[in-house]
């Protein structure tokens, strides 16, 4: 899985509006190659791993098979929370992930309080918490929207369908850096997550710290998805069909599905981004709509083979 990680990334580092050759990079490609193309490639690796491992342990954690970023309205939330730092604090380049991060975790909390009942949590009631949650927050976007004058209106309006061509060094760094801490994370609970995914009744019976699991659970993929959104906006189906294929190919158990997701989600972002910027080229597309193009196939397959 690491050598088609590799490829995927030299591959993605050679394609673009400008064909780059493996060797002998003359000084203007060697200035694409690592001044833009390069930190574009990893943004989309630490985005692609982030969604990704956030999705695995949100399923594992809530037992449901559609809990994911986008749906839940987790994506949504880290999206107002850049939307409020890019109108109130441009000048504050941190505040962005930091305000992502809040509205993720608040985004996560609401849609968990409003699905948990005394009878339980279904598929149902999960989902239809997380539709409304995800309605009310891109309806305050939407208004938000209004104080942008035009440029700044088309610039996150493409943003917030998935860019990667704002990536910046800076980005690359924080978004790596939440990326490793929540991968870690994860998989510290991985065993856990095995017996929650069972019941929370007979995970408890075995010891498992049910409260402290789901805090560190929700507040791991918070950090992810708000530092992944602040960076690069809205990419849907990465945290729902990613975890599904890995699990298909190597079983239920967190202590690999965390990681090879990762991996996963970081091939697939790259390949995706890797259309988006030469399907049209020299114009661009945006990376979510490519995503959701190749994911939404591929989740109806799925679901066909239940």
């Amino acid at each position: 899985m690491l050598f088609l990680l590799a490829i995927v990334l030299t591959s993605a580092a050679m394609l673009g509006a400008e064909r780059l050759p493996l060797f002998d990079l003359s000084e203007q490609q060697r200035s694409i190659l690592y001044d833009i193309r390069l930190p574009r490639i990893l943004l989309g690796a630490c985005v692609g791993a982030s969604l990704a491992v956030a999705g695995a342990g949100l399923q594992s954690l809530l037992r449901n098979p559609l809990a994911e970023p986008y749906l839940l309205g987790v994506s949504n939330g880290a999206a107002l929370g850049t939307m409020v730092a890019f109108v109130f604090f441009q000048s504050l380049e941190i505040t962005r992930p930091l305000l992502a991060f809040a509205g993720a975790g608040l985004a996560t909390i609401a849609v968990y309080r409003m699905a948990k009942s005394r009878a339980g949590m279904n598929v149902e009631r999960l989902v239809l918490s997380g539709v409304i949650v995800t309605t009310f927050l891109s309806s305050i976007i939407v208004m938000l929207t209004t104080l942008l004058d035009a440029a700044k209106l088309r610039s996150f309006t493409f943003w917030l369908l998935g860019d990667l061509s704002q990536a910046t060094v800076n980005g690359v760094y924080i978004s790596l850096g939440a990326v490793i801490v929540g991968t870690i994370v994860l998989m510290s609970q991985a065993r856990a997550l095995n017996l929650m995914m069972v019941g929370e009744r007979d995970a408890f019976d075995f010891g498992v710290e049910v409260g402290r699991v789901r805090m560190l659970v929700f507040g791991a993929a918070s950090l992810v998805v708000g530092a992944a959104v602040a960076a690069s906006g809205s990419v849907g189906y990465v945290g729902l069909i990613v975890p599904h294929l890995v699990r298909l190919t190597v079983g239920s158990d967190n202590r690999l599905v965390v990681p090879f997701s990762a991996i996963v989600g970081a091939i697939f972002v790259v390949f995706a981004d890797t259309i988006a910027r030469t399907a049209i080229a020299p114009r661009e597309l945006p990376v979510g709509a490519v995503t959701a193009l190749i994911g939404a196939p591929l989740f109806i397959y799925l679901l066909r083979r239940n």
